[in-house]
């Protein structure tokens, strides 16, 4: 079930201003109602049930007033004395009713939950495919630890409305309908006493509502950064720089004045509408002495008011008023939790930058190279004389500017053209931020180029699948990540279905099998969190083994050694030879060093290319690459 919606814009970490001003839009709870209505679409079945154990359940509610008027009236002090019979049978009535109003609560109790849980369950599920969706710029630019925050706290924070919203509804309003209809029928005079001050009761609610909206959004807020703070100051790498740096008391600081904020939010929420809910308490505790008192006045007067009425009706006006209570409780929740949904669909309304076009194609895998086909068309046949070109690269006259970036700014890539051919080993080396590891984003589509095009195989890469294309390149970067799990579920990452055989085989090729298997739990060994149980050169190679289980097409290599010490760097460095024997490799490097045997090496400066050629013959040319080696050699 897809629950995005229309599209929107990217939001920072804490945009407060505008999500104050959508809580203050007066349409918006119709519009996040009918957002909320279509969640539950796929259980209608469920719902119709619980609709009618719930109406059943509130039309039994006025029963035992009614039953109690008749057991004063008929029983208890009929005019000749107590009749026990007729007691007896309305006793067991009232007996009947209570066990049979209980169990289907229960009933309803567990249909509710189950629907409720579901339907929070399917959310969490839509929305975190949905972020997996997103492009990679969106995540560098939001807090890992407020994506977080949206999937835990604020779906979390919504649970109590999915679970009882319909039953409270309904039940409250079908009760209250009853209770008014059998008040009415008792006494029209007493029920205009039970109801006066209900218009005022209703406005002043709304108000509550809305301050509990607005600070519903600033707990969440709040609890987002909590988590982000959290997420950076207790992971491995956060504890390592603030020890490093002495900074444990800051993050300590920083960590309880954001918690200082959170209590205080949390004490501002809880006690607003406390106020209210006072005097509604005292306006229903009152109403039974006004009905006794106005009750006195119609005897006088007159009125045919029976004891058994008086007791019956102030048991139905207690009917009625605290389903009333119900309902404007519920009203709150809903206000309150506009501000939690209204967050969670703020994310579904974004709009990946990068998506498949209609009718993209599909690379086959094992196909001749540079063969696109339909995703359709998966069986098709290969042609044996096609022209071999999976691994082909190229970019045409690329432009690139990142995302947020003037366009009257100089763009990361200016009118980068090259071609790399299959199985060939380019390289792209130059100063720092020049724009090498932009290249390497734009060929797997983690970013879509400004203008130009990259061609992959001989197609626009905004032409193909993007799961396809993503299939035929892997890409072994600086910063290595494992999972906190074995070496055998991180190596299975790339290929869940691989042998343990095979798994031997990569570790081999990635020149860490040996390793491995002094390891006392060998492939069963946890790595630790980002595996740092491991060192530098050892995480490199299980890299290395993961993407040789892939068995891409093209490899892309960020950086893959520039942080390891010599000896490390050695053994890392034969893996990848191994690795890229027989594909397209294409290496970003500081170190020149480690690309002398290039192919074919691309100079890049202020996002242009400016020498291609061997390593030989730019050393040659005096230019930049000379420059560059000149610096490292002294």
């Amino acid at each position: 079930m897809s629950i995005a919606g229309r599209p929107g814009r990217a939001i920072g970490p804490r945009d407060e201003e505008s999500q104050r001003a959508a809580i203050a839009a007066a349409p918006r709870i119709d519009h996040l109602l009918r957002r909320i209505g279509r969640l539950f679409a796929p259980h209608k079945a469920a719902l119709v049930l619980t609709i009618g154990l719930v109406l059943i359940d509130a039309a039994l509610t006025v029963v035992p007033p009614l039953l109690t008027q008749q057991a004063f009236d008929r029983g208890l002090f009929p005019a000749g004395g107590p009749d026990i019979p007729v007691l007896v049978e309305l006793v067991a009535l009232m007996i009947l009713v209570w066990v049979l109003s209980a169990g289907l609560g229960v009933w309803q109790s567990y249909l509710t939950s189950s629907v409720g849980n579901k339907v929070m369950g399917t959310m969490r599920v839509d929305l975190f495919r949905h972020l997996q969706a997103m492009e990679l710029g969106f995540f560098t630019r939001t807090k890992t630890g407020i994506i977080q925050s949206r999937l835990a706290n604020d779906v979390g924070g919504v649970a109590g409305v999915l679970n009882n919203t319909i039953s409270s509804v309904i039940g409250n309003v079908v009760t209250v309908i009853a209770a008014f209809v059998a008040m009415l029928l008792l006494s029209w005079q007493l029920t205009l006493v039970a109801v006066v001050l209900l218009p005022a009761l209703a406005f002043a609610q709304r108000r509550v509502g809305r301050i509990r909206a607005r600070i519903a959004t600033q707990t969440q807020e709040s609890l987002s950064e909590m988590t982000a703070i959290t997420q950076e100051a207790l992971s491995v790498s956060g504890v390592l720089l603030a020890k490093s740096f002495g900074q444990e008391a800051a993050e300590n600081e920083r960590y309880a004045a954001e918690n200082r904020r959170q209590i205080g939010l949390q004490v501002r929420q809880a006690m607003s509408g406390q106020g209210f809910f006072a005097f509604v308490s005292i306006f229903l505790s009152v109403v039974p002495a006004l009905v006794y008192l106005l009750s006195a006045y119609l005897i006088q007067g007159g009125a045919a008011i029976t004891p058994g009425t008086i007791v019956a009706f102030t048991t139905v006006q207690a009917r009625l008023m605290w389903p009333l209570l119900g309902l404007m409780r519920v009203a709150l929740d809903l206000q309150t939790s506009g501000a939690l949904f209204a967050r969670i669909f703020e994310y579904f309304d974004l709009v990946p930058a990068i998506g498949d076009r209609d009718g993209a194609t599909r690379l086959r895998a094992g196909a001749p190279l540079g063969a696109p086909v339909p995703a359709a068309d998966a069986v098709a046949r290969q042609d044996a004389s096609a022209t071999p070109r999976l691994g082909a690269v190229e970019f045409r006259d690329v432009v690139f500017r990142y995302p947020g970036v003037a366009g009257n700014e100089r763009p990361t890539l200016d009118r980068v053209s090259f071609r790399i051919e299959p199985a060939q080993f380019a390289a792209f080396v130059g100063p720092s931020g020049a724009g090498k590891t932009t290249i390497s984003y734009l060929i797997p589509r983690l970013y879509d180029v400004s203008a130009g095009a990259v061609l992959f195989a001989g197609s626009d890469v905004r032409d193909l699948t993007q799961e396809s294309l993503r299939e035929q390149i892997g890409i072994v970067s600086q910063e290595t990540y494992l999972f906190h799990a074995s070496i055998r579920d991180n190596l299975r990452y790339a290929k869940p279905d691989a042998t343990d055989e095979e798994l031997a085989h990569a570790a081999e090729l990635a020149n860490i099998a040996e390793t491995i298997e002094s390891f006392p739990e060998g492939y069963d060994t946890v790595v630790g969190e980002r595996g740092y149980r491991l060192s530098g050169g050892e995480k490199q190679r299980v890299a290395i083994a993961r993407v040789i289980l892939k068995d891409p097409a093209v490899l892309i290599l960020d950086e893959a050694t520039s942080a390891l010490d010599s000896l490390s760097e050695r053994a890392v460095q034969a893996a990848l030879d191994t690795a890229s024997r027989g594909r397209t490799t294409i290496a970003i490097a500081h170190r020149l060093s480690t690309v002398a045997g290039a192919d074919v090496i691309h100079v890049v400066e202020r996002g242009r290319i400016v020498e291609s050629g061997t390593a030989a013959e730019l050393a040659s040319r005096g230019g930049l690459f000379a420059r560059l080696t000149a610096q490292q050699s002294a």
